[in-house]
């Protein structure tokens, strides 16, 4: 019997979980029963059936009596904007993809609990690592999942997207310091032309218009994941107007001597191998445009690789970050799933 998902906010991660139900080629016992969404019906069904980013739905999308109708599956749909006001319990979920991105504390996302969802998969870092019981990236540590965890973090994804290389980097040649430069695309938070959006005044200015820095904390997300590079890794992330697909400048310092050639055939061999699923290598000559709907969470570009010296190497790192993240979060949900029972939520 398949187990029972709601989406609540259903924007550009919401539909992309959707969709990698449907795409993917993981075996997976979801299904989405409910979404909670405060826009009207007709739009999501839209804009689920045309995305101007991965193109045409592939299946058959309807409308139904407040339902949305996928390949012949009925999703129930509300429109409510607060926790409480959507009757979680009736709907017997098992997990609720949390992806509308308003609610990182822990008492905010209790709400939740109390409103009758079982268990939270939220499609962003908690406020803090105490907001959440664990922040996992799939292929890195969701073996820590024990089945008993309520609030569960997906991370990000440029969190999903680095820290399998760091990871990989930091065990065969030590990592000494780590600078990263996110090139990212445009978000919903930014205005197409310059207009009162955000506290953030960079962000008021036209997203499709400028290169704009903005603050991250892709460094502690960093470190919540591997606290072995604590005090040793800083980053920064600059909005790129772009509708998708993003990437990473990464410049690390490392403890064993390297050359470029050496990087390479260690990452092109992950990527080959135990990292198969997370990473790709590529040494063509890319645009960004080549890794859109692209499921890995990083693809690294051997031909931008660049030593000075023998410790110090700078890497370039494509990311789909809308596709490839909502499949992570697709196979945490999977993999948290294996390790449920009954007693773990009572």
């Amino acid at each position: 019997m398949p187990l029972r998902l709601a989406i609540n906010g259903y924007g550009r991660i919401g539909r992309c979980f959707l969709r990698a139900l449907r795409e993917s080629s993981v075996p997976h016992n979801l299904q989405v029963v409910a979404i909670n969404e405060p826009a009207n019906l007709e739009s999501m069904a839209y804009l689920t059936r045309f995305d101007s980013t991965h193109g045409r739905f592939p299946g058959q999308v309807e409308v139904g009596d407040a339902s949305l109708i996928v390949d012949g599956q009925s999703i129930r749909i509300s429109h409510a904007r607060q926790p409480e006001d959507v009757d979680w319990r009736s709907l017997n979920i098992d997990l609720l993809i949390e992806a509308s991105g308003c609610y990182g504390r822990r008492e905010e996302l209790s709400r939740f609990i109390t409103a009758g969802c079982p268990r939270l998969l939220l499609s962003h870092p908690g406020a803090s690592g105490d907001d959440v019981d664990a922040t996992i990236v799939a292929g890195i540590n969701q073996s820590t999942l024990g089945g008993g965890e309520r609030l569960v973090s997906a991370a990000s994804c440029t969190t999903n997207a680095i820290v399998p290389i760091l990871d990989l980097l930091d065990r065969e040649v030590g990592i000494d310091q780590a600078l990263l430069s996110t090139l990212h695309s445009v978000m919903n938070d930014q205005p197409l032309i310059d207009g009162y959006h955000h506290d953030d005044l960079r962000r008021t200015r036209s997203a499709m218009q400028s290169i704009i820095p903005v603050s991250t904390g892709l460094a502690r997300g960093v470190e919540r994941l591997l606290p072995q590079l604590a005090g040793r890794v800083q980053a920064k992330a600059i909005r790129v107007p772009t509708l998708n697909v993003s990437a990473i400048d990464l410049t690390i310092s490392t403890q064993r001597p390297v050359s470029a050639h050496s990087i390479n055939s260690l990452l092109a061999e992950a990527a080959r191998g135990p990292l198969k699923k997370l990473i790709a290598y590529s040494e063509a000559a890319h645009a960004s445009i080549d890794f859109n709907h692209d499921p890995h969470s990083a693809i690294v570009d051997g031909s931008q690789t660049r030593t000075a010296g023998t410790h110090l190497v700078n890497l370039f790192v494509w990311f789909d970050n809308e596709w490839g993240f909502a499949n992570r979060m697709l196979e945490v949900a999977g993999y948290w799933s294996q390790h449920w029972t009954q007693e773990s939520i009572t």
